[in-house]
């Protein structure tokens, strides 16, 4: 079935790799191959390779930077659509509305907004994942979520046709969305924001930036925070009072800058990744008796 994926999707006007290493493709820089990759060229293109997938039963995962995901060593069996820089669009629908499309990065989000001097976003300067990622997973940081600032999210339903969800009924909470359920494919989001001082913004904007950089090990291959916060506790707190910072498995190794952080030292593998994942989470619940969940999506066989 792969290889009609292949053809039907490459006459599509799609860019398609088979045996794909996903390592080249996630932000832990490890992990194995999935049988296919396809990057659409359009929303129709995506649409109709989304339903080809579902109408032949094929096993499909959709990413954007892959910020967030890590494929285990053995690879992923299945069809990897990637939504990327021919699904970006971000244009003023509004005075202070924005859309943005899936593949958008919340870098050129957050910098379209600066241009037109638009506030509200500035908390999510120096996320690396794109629009799509960050309405799913409701991303936030320093106080503030995309559930502050979102309207409506449209998708590809799970029957292959075109909709869209107005604010209440996307079910923002912590880390959550109605897509984590649903299993419907986001294509773009309608953004509320409001009129600011530019140079106010982009000071608020240099601001978590400078304290990404000074606090956060960015310059490791990682999927950012390794763990959900645990209700009442903050997991870098349990896991560096646990003993485990530096601790390593392998190239995997609890940031010694910050121990919320599981990176890529130089060479781990994704067994070794989640080999420490599971000994960070054991030794927490043992002291502590609080269970770390995972906020890296493990996929693969």
């Amino acid at each position: 079935m792969y290889k009609e994926l292949e053809l039907f999707a490459k006459n599509l006007g799609a860019e398609v790799q088979t045996d794909a290493p996903m390592s080249k493709y996630t932000s832990f820089k490890a992990g194995g191959n999935a049988s296919i990759l396809i990057t659409p060229d359009s929303l129709d293109t995506l649409k109709r390779t989304v339903s080809f997938c579902r109408e032949n039963n094929v096993k499909m995962f959709v990413i954007g930077n892959g910020s967030n995901l890590l494929v285990t060593d053995k690879g992923f069996d299945g069809a990897i659509i990637k939504i990327g820089s021919s699904i970006s669009s971000i244009e003023l629908v509004g005075d202070c509305t924005v859309k943005c499309e899936a593949g958008a990065s919340m870098k050129s989000l957050c910098m379209f907004a600066l241009e037109n001097s638009l506030s509200g976003l500035e908390f999510a300067y120096g996320i690396p994942g794109t629009l799509g990622g960050a309405v799913y997973m409701n991303a936030g940081a320093y106080g503030g979520e995309m559930k502050d600032v979102l309207e409506s999210c449209s998708h590809i339903d799970n029957k292959g046709a075109f909709g869209t969800l107005p604010k209440e009924e996307l079910n923002l909470s912590y880390r959550r969305s109605a897509y984590t359920d649903n299993g419907f494919v986001i294509t773009s989001a309608i953004l509320k924001l409001k009129k600011g001082v530019k140079e106010d913004i982009k000071a608020a904007m240099d601001d978590k930036l400078m304290r990404r950089r000074a606090k956060q090990p960015l310059e490791y291959p990682s999927a950012g925070s390794t763990f959900k916060r645990p209700e009442g506790y903050f997991a870098g707190a349990l896991i560096e009072e646990s003993g485990l910072k530096g601790y390593s498995v392998g190239g995997a190794q609890v940031s010694e800058k910050h121990a919320g952080f599981v990176i890529n030292k130089g060479g781990a593998t994704a067994s070794d990744i989640i080999s420490l994942i599971k000994h960070i989470q054991n030794t927490v619940f043992e002291k502590y008796s609080v269970s770390l969940e995972p906020e890296v999506k493990i996929i693969g066989e």
